[in-house]
């Protein structure tokens, strides 16, 4: 799935912006057939964004089902002979799209783009009205999963009901990305295959060209590749080939060095279409105890995030975009999860242009009760048909995010029951058609289960590890943090002889708290947290990396546990730094640290 982009041949018009927007409280909307006339008693709502916090309505932050979102648009008459696709960035979790009254796509799963030809159903030169109806009900086949509560009792009004959930993050609901109109020519450029190799100095650049339209077979491509000055390096034809670069500049994350593989179709000696693709030249590798990016061993200093912050919810926001990556430039990560779902394609563009190194994660999370006497997968919960649904999102993930140099690894789930006995062959399934869709990427699950509890360990390239010790062991005691952390970490290579990465560790923590000697929610008790961490991290030379749990506070459903949503962030939900990010900066920008130099 190419991304939408501007060139000589294409057209991109951005439906972001103010919509009408209806909450749909008793479900009557597709029985009132709300969608063939414009929306009544609509309210105004920006797209993209989670409609949950614009509002001071509680009602519409908590409502459970559908909600209809609705604006107009022209399609100009110079589009007239081209062919035209709407595209939706995301709409959690579920959708339904109608152009003009009529239906023309549907969509499951909240955190990927679909999207669909409209030129039988648009109008030309007129006004076209788009409905898309946005559902947030999570049930056993969704990913995340979730199961809705019916309450029958004295103490609740009747057919109350609660959307449970077992993630730590709010579910977050709406249009949370552009909505894109492109064009194309009839026949088109489908999409384009790029795998990069190293031979000794030279670059290798692989690409595989799908065409589209009832010409294809008559026409011709042309592969060209720039470099970032404009030289045309190379210039060949056909559908598939090979292109190589003498004295290549690899891409790494010091110098996130982008080409410019420029696709022509040429059709009757003309130009048809046209597409540009940037290419990092760079080759992942894991080997014994290490992580090798271009032959290099390579150190992951960084954080897990979300896409999260204060209104907008789990909208895109360019401006929240570029203070995030500042962030990161500024505290020295050169890496970060997309915990727990994969982010908007624009973070992705980001992360190639500024270097960073990313753990791109499917949205299965919340697969686990953390009772093991309350099992998830069994045939009434994550059962065949999550399984189908898992694996259709793994396709659509690598389909779209394939060709991003950043993207060094997949992972398939976070914090999953690995220990019960159905998690093997569910995982096996998953991490068997990621090797298929893409072999030229390690792949790894992230673990919250113990060594020698889980059954999924032989299945990955790198173990990850999400571990609290101090917090939720033990809580407060730090003098236990060294002790416990190496003994496990040691007991993951002594089982599986596999580098590891721990991906989550960290504190909750009040910004402007403050105890000595540390106490829990202070910031001296998260600064004393990770430095005890890191001692143990930095005598084993198995550990390949570093993600501390979080970026930044970030909003969760309400809890006694959780005080105004989770609080370890390093940065607080307004992107200003606690302690810990000082003592980060100086750990990750410590040259003297050979280990985190290498």
């Amino acid at each position: 799935m190419l991304y939408p982009r501007e060139t000589r041949t294409r057209e991109v018009k951005d439906l972001s912006g103010i919509w009408r927007f209806k909450v749909d409280r008793e479900s009557k909307g597709y029985e009132q057939r709300w969608f063939e006339k414009p929306l009544e008693d609509a309210i105004l709502m920006p797209v993209p964004a989670s409609y949950n916090d614009i509002t001071q309505d509680e009602s519409i932050r908590d409502h459970i089902g559908d909600v209809w979102y609705e604006r107009t648009f022209y399609i100009p008459e110079g589009w007239k002979d081209k062919r035209i696709v709407l595209r939706v960035g995301s709409a959690t979790h579920h959708a339904r799209v109608f152009l003009n009254g009529e239906e023309i796509a549907q969509n499951k799963g909240g955190f990927l783009p679909f999207e669909v030809e409209i030129n039988k159903f648009a109008q030309i030169g007129c006004e076209n009205r788009l409905t898309i109806v946005v559902n947030n009900i999570l049930d056993w086949s969704c990913l995340p999963p979730g199961f809705i509560r019916e309450y029958n009792d004295p103490m609740h009004p009747e057919g109350y009901k609660t959307q449970e959930y077992l993630f730590d993050f709010f579910n977050y609901s709406g249009i949370h990305r552009p909505v894109l109109l492109y064009t194309t020519s009839k026949t088109y450029i489908e999409d384009i295959k790029v795998e990069t190799k190293i031979d000794g100095k030279k670059g290798i650049v692989c690409f595989k060209v799908n065409v589209s339209g009832e010409k294809k077979d008559e026409s011709q491509i042309a592969v060209a590749l720039y470099d970032k000055n404009g030289r045309q390096i190379a210039k060949v034809e056909g559908s598939e080939g090979m292109i190589e670069v003498e004295d290549a500049i690899f891409w790494d994350p010091s110098n996130p060095y982008l080409y410019k593989l420029n696709v022509t179709l040429i059709h009757d000696g003309k130009i048809a279409d046209e597409y540009y693709l940037p290419v990092g030249i760079r080759i992942v590798e894991v080997k014994d105890k290490r992580l090798y990016l271009n032959g290099k061993p390579v150190y992951l200093k960084g954080l897990a995030k979300h896409e999260d912050s204060d209104i907008r919810g789990k909208g895109y926001d360019p401006v929240i975009a570029m203070k995030d990556f500042n962030l990161l430039k500024w505290i020295g990560a050169n890496s970060f999860r997309t915990s727990h779902y994969p982010y908007a394609e624009e973070i992705l563009n980001l992360a190639d242009e500024y270097g960073f190194l990313v753990i791109d994660e499917a949205p299965a999370v919340g697969m686990n009760f953390f009772n093991k006497n309350e099992k998830v997968f069994t045939l009434e919960r994550i059962n065949q048909k999550t399984l189908e649904h898992h694996l259709e999102v793994i396709r659509q993930l690598i389909a779209r995010d394939k060709n991003h140099p950043s993207v060094i690894m997949w992972s398939v789930a976070n914090e999953a029951a690995t220990y019960e006995d159905g998690a093997y062959e569910y995982f096996k399934t998953v991490i068997d058609e990621v090797r298929k869709l893409d072999p030229t990427r390690p792949v790894t699950l992230v673990e919250s289960s113990f060594p020698d509890e889980t059954k999924v360990g032989s299945l990955v390239d790198v173990i990850c590890v999400n571990r609290y010790y101090s917090w939720y062991s033990d809580p407060g005691r730090l003098d236990l943090i060294e002790f416990q952390l190496e003994k496990e970490l040691k007991r993951w290579f002594e089982l599986y002889q596999k580098p590891v990465i721990i991906t989550e560790y960290g504190a909750d923590t009040i910004a402007g708290f403050h105890s000595s000697p540390p106490m829990m929610f202070s910031e001296e008790y998260q600064c004393e947290m990770l430095k005890r961490y890191h001692r143990v991290f930095d005598r084993l030379d198995f550990v390949i990396g570093e993600h501390i749990w979080n970026f930044a506070d970030f909003a969760t459903k309400q809890e006694v546990r959780r005080i105004m949503g989770n609080r370890k962030g390093i940065f607080t939900r307004q992107r200003q730094p606690k302690m810990a990010a000082f003592l980060l900066k100086e750990r990750w920008q410590n040259s003297e640290h050979k280990k985190l130099e290498e």
